[in-house]
């Protein structure tokens, strides 16, 4: 291992409140499993880690522990709070462009006007961690850094120590065989507030019927319990397993873990460039490749769908219009298929403005039409009042960005809540004027089905 591949820099961080020196230093290593990594910080860091992979498996990320922690509760203003906070802290980091980044993990809840209690109570409107230890896997290259943030000036002690149990993390996760999970087993499953959730899908109907919205997303929940406590590394190995071809995630916090496998990226920076995917309209694989086919040519040509996901693709390409110089989109959407559902998917692009940030974007962004609705605020409203549950950090955007400005956030759908014995699934669909409870209630079905399977359910159609 070289150690001296990033030099360690201890860099001085004038707060408000004190005095912060952030220091940094990252070796490459060899044959190093995120997944490994993330289950050898089971005993120190169980409830301080997180987990990430682009869907095009070319960037994975995981953590152990916090280094450092930023939160805010600040409402609508809490994107801007974050990245002032993430501004304060990496300002004076001077790493070489080829250098690993630190990167800041995390999330936002999906509207923060929402007080109901469960199983999200107590959460931060917007949660995001540097871990202490970083892996970061690109280009078939892994390299592990150490961060250490602290308000002592001598750290000399603190960082032979990091180094140390940095050197037994690695070794554990080179070393010690990849354990073998058996899914978990349910006891029992119960599906919260069901009949509040079909009278809601009458309610919002009469309400577009009245052209009081275009459009509003309505989502419910599905709890799980199991004979036993399930770890982090168990459930992120069966998500692996079954939905390689999506963005999976894990974030733990106050004792529990958020996790899912999505299909559809929020934004992506890369080198001042933004990426972002238009995706609304769904139906469900078919079980041969021919039917697959008819369905995926019925989706194409589906007047709702289609409707729905326009109202996406316009949304989002305002966005781009007021935060990129140019920008580049198909004339048609495509079919996107994962294994348990197919998408309309548009994907548009360009460079940034001067002054464009990630979180800017993500902001701009958050919740698309696919998640909330149209018009926008007027759908929040109805949401509100119609939706009986807490979102938390389902359907809100999840991600990372790092000291350079470059980031990607995903939609924090085909998700779920794990808490020790517990699980809460969440899905949801867009609602029009021709929209039927049962045809509601069946796509969310189809959309609970990733989740359910790597949690050791299933479901009979």
């Amino acid at each position: 291992m070289n150690r001296k591949l990033s030099a360690t820099t201890g860099d001085r961080i004038e707060t408000e409140q004190s005095t912060l020196y952030f220091h940094t230093e990252t070796i490459e290593v060899s044959r190093l499993s995120a997944l490994a990594f993330f289950e050898a910080g089971e005993q120190s860091f169980a409830g301080q880690r997180f987990f990430w992979q682009n869907r095009e498996k070319t960037f994975t990320l995981a953590g152990l522990g916090h280094a450092h922690t930023i939160t805010s509760d600040a409402k609508e203003h809490r994107f801007d709070d974050v990245e002032q906070q993430w501004k304060k802290i990496t300002q004076n980091v001077v790493n070489d462009e080829n250098d690993i980044q630190p990167i800041l993990f995390g999330g936002f809840t999906f509207d923060t006007e929402n007080e109901m209690s469960g199983e999200w109570t107590g959460f931060p409107e917007a949660f995001f961690a540097v871990a202490t230890y970083q892996l970061v896997i690109k280009n078939d290259q892994a390299y592990v850094s150490i961060h250490l943030i602290t308000e002592e000036e001598n750290t000399t002690e603190a960082l032979n120590a990091l180094r140390k149990e940095c050197d037994e993390l690695i070794h554990t996760a080179q070393v010690k065989a990849l354990k073998t999970y058996a899914k978990p087993q349910i006891k029992s499953s119960y599906e919260p507030y069901k009949e509040e959730y079909l009278e809601s899908i009458s309610k919002v109907t009469s309400l577009i019927r009245q052209k009081e919205a275009d459009k509003v997303v309505i989502a419910r929940s599905l709890a799980l319990q199991f004979e036993e406590q399930v770890t982090s590394p168990n459930v992120l190995s069966q998500v692996m397993m079954e939905q390689p071809e999506s963005y999976l995630f894990g974030l733990e916090e106050q004792g529990k873990l958020f996790f899912g496998a999505s299909p559809e990226r929020l934004v992506k920076v890369s080198d001042k460039y933004a990426y972002s995917s238009c995706i609304a309209g769904s139906i469900k694989r078919g079980k041969t490749a021919e039917e697959d086919d008819l369905l995926g040519q019925s989706l194409l040509n589906d007047t709702k769908n289609l409707s729905e996901h326009q109202y996406v693709v316009d949304m989002i390409l305002q966005t781009f219009k007021e935060n990129c110089a140019s920008y580049q989109i198909p004339n048609a959407p495509q079919l996107l298929k994962i294994r348990d559902i197919q998408h309309l998917f548009t994907p548009v692009e360009g460079p940034l403005k001067e002054g464009a940030t990630v979180l800017q974007l993500v902001k701009t962004l958050h919740p698309t039409p696919a998640l909330g609705g149209v018009p926008r605020m007027k759908a929040m409203e109805v949401i509100r009042e119609y939706e009986p549950m807490n979102r938390g950090l389902y359907a809100a955007p999840i991600g990372w960005l790092d000291a350079q400005g470059n980031g990607e956030f995903a939609v924090a759908i085909r998700s779920a809540l794990l808490a020790k014995d517990q699980a809460f699934l969440y899905a949801g669909g867009g609602i029009v004027a021709d929209s039927q409870p049962s045809s509601e209630y069946d796509e969310t079905l189809v959309k609970f089905r990733p989740m359910l399977r790597a949690l050791g359910g299933q479901l009979h159609e």
